[in-house]
């Protein structure tokens, strides 16, 4: 695991940033502007204390459950309303990185700015601890995913990195990130680590046995997604088939007319009536097989890699997006509950059906 403080270092590069010194962001920057991300606190002082920053919401999440109760304050850097995967931070989201004390991120070859920034600090001595969720975690073929014909594609791709989706994998990322803590906040080991077993015992666990009733209860073994290729752990960890419309990796990979064509036979050949949609995706194709096929209506599903306004005012974390807007669509996709019967509050249905983007 990539974690662990410099030592013997007269003048650190976040010493430079916090005495002015704003030139030296520049070798990380070189980025496309993008709003700032929100300030998102999970220890009880957000101001002078230690501060954890993560790439990615999910991790940041875990991170803040696991402080819970210590000094250390952990900040997401995704912006509000934003995919994690795909875009570039500004430079005030870099500073965020070099200053913090320690750098949770999801591995290599997923977030190219989060392999560029751990690059920096690697080769130029910038004291931030890289703390990687994704260590010792087993990932499965991008291309159990995929069409035959298109298994190519995958293989070429590697493996899937969105292990985060199933709940026991999160829940090793939970532990890596515990560990991370504690080997740079010793004094705060045994809570970071009782926190993390108390999260995965009472919240992950719970998510993940839910998640299985939904998936035994249904009589469909397949779902239609209008979105990128990110939730195919869900479909293996509770055997189920997650047709993805863009088989690509990325949120905003383009849809071919023969991914219209196939999500259009998988839709005839299981009477599927409604689809699940991505929150922060494209509505255009969903849209496009609500008007031409016999699906009603597309819903919700999110693999966690961002968040909305009203999600931040709400304090919404993995858990509460987990039963709020995953698990309520999967009832309805697969086909258990009506949309009425599946909704988790009242003004649900009428917000999410085929709902308009960010």
């Amino acid at each position: 695991m990539t974690h662990g403080k410099g030592a013997g270092r007269a003048v650190t590069r976040r010493d430079a940033l916090r005495a002015g010194g704003a030139a030296t962001v520049v070798g990380l920057s070189g980025c496309t502007a993008l709003p700032s991300a929100p300030g998102q606190a999970g220890g009880e002082d957000g101001s002078d204390g230690p501060v954890a920053v993560a790439s990615f919401f999910s991790f940041f999440d875990f991170g803040r459950q696991i402080a819970e109760g210590t000094p250390l304050t952990v900040e997401n850097l995704v912006p509000t309303g934003l995919h994690g995967h795909g875009w570039e931070p500004n430079a005030s989201i870099t500073r965020r990185v070099i200053e913090a004390d320690a750098f949770v991120h999801v591995g290599e070859d997923f977030q190219p700015w989060a392999d560029r920034a751990i690059r920096t600090i690697e080769g130029d001595d910038v004291d931030t601890a890289l703390i990687n969720a994704r260590e010792g975690i087993d990932l499965v073929d991008l291309a159990a995913s995929l069409d035959r014909e298109e298994e190519g594609v995958g293989a070429q791709r590697g493996k899937d990195p969105h292990f985060w989706l199933d709940p026991r994998r999160a829940m090793a990322s939970v532990d890596n990130i515990a560990d991370g803590f504690a080997e740079v906040f010793p004094e705060h080991a045994d809570a970071f680590r009782e926190n993390a077993e108390t999260y995965n015992s009472e919240v992950l666990e719970r998510i993940d046995s839910d998640y299985e009733a939904v998936f035994d209860r249904a009589e469909r073994d397949v779902v239609q997604l209008a979105a990128h290729n990110a939730f195919q752990y869900i479909g293996v960890r509770y055997g189920v088939r997650m047709r993805p419309l863009v088989t690509s990796l990325a949120a905003s990979g383009d849809v071919k007319p023969a991914d219209i064509r196939e999500a259009e036979a998988v839709i005839r050949e299981n009477d599927i009536e409604y689809i699940a949609n991505g929150v922060f995706e494209s509505q255009r194709p969903a849209q496009q097989l609500v008007r031409e096929t016999g699906v009603k209506a597309y819903f919700p599903v999110t693999p966690y890699a961002g968040v909305r306004e009203e999600w931040v005012e709400e304090n919404w974390g993995y858990e509460e997006i987990a039963y709020n807007i995953n698990m309520p669509t999967f009832e309805i996709v697969l086909g258990n509950e009506t949309p009425e019967d599946a909704a988790p509050t009242d003004g649900w249905v009428e917000q999410w059906r085929n709902f308009e983007p960010v």
